[in-house]
């Protein structure tokens, strides 16, 4: 099993942005130095706590101080985006990465980014659609553009320079384009089957309780089996909050205190849901209360946490659970102790995984 690492990020506000900021890049300088495989950054343009409005800008600032980890985007919320301006963009994130880029898209979900960039309630799954149809055609294209749809136009045709490079886009580094990678959310994905079907690979979400985040992979292979593709678990990605510590006592201290970073995360997450009407998500019954579904509830069902030798332990039996997966991902929360946050990140690249891959490989010897 791999591991990978990804951040929405989430601070509370007031924290100086300036140095959130600088905490969150950080944060991924850390895990590639550490070995981390890859690392997925989202994106809000509204939110005054998730704070990285271009998830492709912050991690151009990455690319020359990283050497290993691949970055990808986690998501570019593409309604939210002129196709040929995220197609120009990612292209030349691709090529400052030399192929380190993962494309991670999605429709977002964050209701005052709809409002404010006027698509609150138009069908953001069809303006999904169509935008990465248009930036998958840019990339294999040649000018002058003719690309027509319900959304956006898109064409070079009346300005084309071709001497001077005028009415040309910037193509990837990698050929045909970067791996796309789509984030799932919910249980039993419709989405995530034509998302499968097209190649693409998806990322379970962190706050999804194991019951509902394994019905992920059977609807992946369905779409691998429709596209005449070969699913494989190695291409699941699992996002998971996990922190370790030194003992179980101080773990617990800091990742299951309501009023820690991790009781804000899930408070958070869990009020914006609540607003929306939306709070079943977190359920992993739904027949249960709404009173029941509480920040205390959703830090003791899942967030995994603990000395190394109960991390490990609680890894290996979701690892079971879920039938097997790829890369796990470290879900990054703010550092509300920094000492304590880059402690839990080597853990878990120097002490964890080395003790779970070991025991998975004896389970299969």
């Amino acid at each position: 099993m791999k591991l990978g690492f990804f951040t929405m990020p989430m601070h509370p506000r007031g924290r100086n942005y300036t140095q959130t900021l600088k905490e969150d890049r950080e944060a991924i300088l850390l895990a590639d130095r550490l070995g981390y495989c890859d690392a997925f950054i989202g994106e809000h343009v509204t939110d005054a706590c998730e704070t990285i409005p271009s998830c492709l800008s912050f991690i151009a600032s990455l690319a020359y101080e990283t050497r290993q980890i691949r970055l990808g985007s986690g998501t570019v919320n593409l309604p939210n985006n002129h196709p040929a301006a995220v197609a120009a963009h990612a292209a030349m994130v691709d090529h400052m990465l030399e192929g380190r880029f993962l494309f991670g898209i999605g429709p977002g979900g964050l209701r005052s980014d709809q409002e404010v960039l006027g698509n609150l309630t138009q069908d953001r799954n069809a303006m999904f659609v169509e935008s990465i149809n248009h930036i998958l055609a840019l990339w294999a294209g040649t000018p002058p553009y003719d690309l027509t749809g319900r959304y956006w136009n898109i064409s070079t045709a009346q300005t084309m320079l071709p001497e001077t490079g005028q009415g040309v886009m910037i193509k990837p580094y990698q050929q045909p384009h970067p791996p796309i990678v789509v984030t799932v959310v919910v249980p039993y994905s419709k989405g995530l089957v034509a998302a499968a079907q097209r190649g693409w690979q998806p990322i379970t979400a962190n706050f999804l309780h194991p019951n509902w985040a394994l019905t992920h992979y059977p609807m992946y292979q369905q779409g691998c089996e429709l596209g005449g593709l070969k699913a494989s678990r190695e291409n699941w990605r699992v996002c998971k909050s996990i922190f370790v510590a030194d003992d179980d006592a101080t773990a617990r201290r800091y990742a299951k205190d309501v009023n820690g970073p991790y009781g804000f995360y899930y408070w958070n997450l869990l009020t914006k849901r609540r607003s929306r009407g939306d709070s079943g998500i977190f359920k992993h019954d739904q027949s249960m209360p709404e009173e029941a579904v509480s920040v205390e509830y959703l830090l003791d069902s899942l967030v995994i946490c603990g000395s190394v030798n109960s991390v490990v332990d609680q890894l290996l039996a979701f690892n079971e659970k879920m039938g097997g997966f790829g890369t796990l991902l470290y879900a990054g929360h703010d550092w509300a102790d920094v000492p304590l946050a880059r402690r839990s990140m080597e853990l878990m690249a120097e002490k964890v995984m080395p003790a779970v891959n070991q025991a998975l490989g004896t389970a299969h010897a």
